[in-house]
């Protein structure tokens, strides 16, 4: 397997070999971060992020995740010093993403699966670990301690701008996306240079973190999961529970409206008012199971009883801007 090497600072380079992406430094790296082996604040000559290799099993893995960090960090000549992430992406659909100014650089590396997309705060009901995004900030330069957690927070928000740029939604709820539970950022610094205060979105550091981060999550998700760019209406409501079986049965309710999944399918496909309308609705379904009234609207309930107000309809069982949206398609057809 090829080796990729990038300098990214004096003494400092980045290489990627077999199932390890890995920052590697003569002279010890400031580091704060949650990766699972020598994560928070810490002082290293190297940052790992270390790709599950197929076949390694959930099990073992979670048994002994120091058997396979060890093996790994192996590879790249590492024994000490050293922290790590895993990610069950794979370590070739990595992106580099660099941005400089007189001062200081930065470098994001990240990897990226989002298969399991969840929404933080949500119930959870885990049955296995999938995906996973992992995020390197690389700033040759010198952040404050604070200054580093601040631009942690910026990866992480730039990292869920991602996921919301893709309509991400969560595999256990069907809500926006915001990540995957396993996520890892990790900010690095050669600590060198005039002291940077100011890590948020608005400072000039954090613009160039938001940036990378954004650009290299977005990359990494492409590569690992080309779907992401590639989703019909259909799929997209899909991940937010609404199967066309699912609106099929339901709109089929009403004596009036009855029809079958091939049906329904050639009746949007060559319908891309239909469609936009759907995913439309959709997003007003969104807001209303947020309790997010625009202004337009009185109240949800004066809103809803317009949009279906024909009690023949009343056994429909669907969010109420869908359902509105498919009576309308299907009555038009």
């Amino acid at each position: 397997m090829s080796v990729e090497e990038f300098i990214l600072a004096k003494d400092t380079r980045l290489l990627i070999k077999e199932n390890v992406l890995a920052v590697i430094c003569n002279t010890p790296l400031k580091t704060i971060g949650s990766a699972i082996f020598n994560g928070g604040s810490k002082q290293v000559k190297a940052v790992l992020n270390i790709g599950v290799p197929e076949g390694y099993s959930d099990r073992s893995l979670h048994m002994d995740p120091m058997q396979l960090i060890t093996s790994s960090a192996a590879k790249v000549g590492i024994t000490q010093d050293y922290l790590a992430m895993v990610t069950a992406a794979k370590i070739q659909n990595y992106s580099l993403v660099c941005r400089k100014t007189d001062d200081y650089s930065v470098y994001v590396a990240a990897t990226a699966g989002c298969s399991h997309g969840e929404s933080s705060g949500e119930e959870m009901a885990v049955e296995e670990i999938m995906g996973t995004i992992n995020i390197v900030v690389f700033i040759d330069g010198n952040p404050s301690e604070s200054c580093m957690v601040a631009a942690l927070i910026t990866a992480t928000e730039a990292k869920s701008a991602a996921l919301r740029d893709f309509d991400v939604r969560s595999y256990y709820t069907g809500d926006s996306a915001t990540g995957s539970i396993t996520d890892a950022v990790t900010v690095v610094s050669t600590s060198s240079g005039k002291e940077i205060v100011l890590g948020g979105p608005a400072s000039n550091l954090g613009k160039l973190v938001g940036y990378c981060t954004r650009k290299a999550v977005t990359e990494a998700l492409l590569k690992q999961e080309p779907i992401w760019a590639n989703r019909t209406v259909l799929d997209r409501l899909k991940e937010r529970r609404l199967s066309i079986e699912k609106l099929v049965s339901e709109i089929s309710q009403a004596e009036d409206l009855v029809t079958t999944t091939e049906k329904f399918t050639q009746m949007l496909k060559h319908n891309p008012q239909a469609l936009a309308a759907l995913l439309a609705a959709a997003k007003m379904d969104d807001d209303y199971n947020k309790n997010l009234l625009p202004t337009d609207f009185k109240d949800w309930t004066t809103a809803t009883q317009q949009l279906n107000n024909n009690p023949k309809y009343d056994s429909i069982n669907l969010p109420p801007f869908i359902k509105a949206a498919l009576i309308q398609i299907i009555k038009g057809n």
